[in-house]
């Protein structure tokens, strides 16, 4: 820029093809990203939960507690 001149301008040309390709392709592959993760958030926390019942469970049986599956599951 010329000197005294801002070192970006507000006004701004627009995209080229390729350039509009390549965000939309991040922009794709960034949504796919953040897809997987949650799935797999999703998968860890409800096997987390399972052990957490299992473990109770056994506890419970141990302590001489019977109840039922449907009934940890509340």
């Amino acid at each position: 820029p010329p000197p005294g001149a801002p070192a970006f301008s507000l006004i701004s040309t627009p995209p080229t093809p390729q350039a509009e390709n390549l965000l939309y392709q991040l922009q794709e592959n960034f949504q796919a990203l953040t897809d997987k993760i949650k799935l797999r958030n999703i998968l860890f926390g409800r096997r987390r939960i399972d052990d957490l019942e299992k473990h109770v469970a056994d506890l419970m049986t141990e302590a001489g507690i019977e109840n039922t599956d449907k009934e940890l599951s509340l």
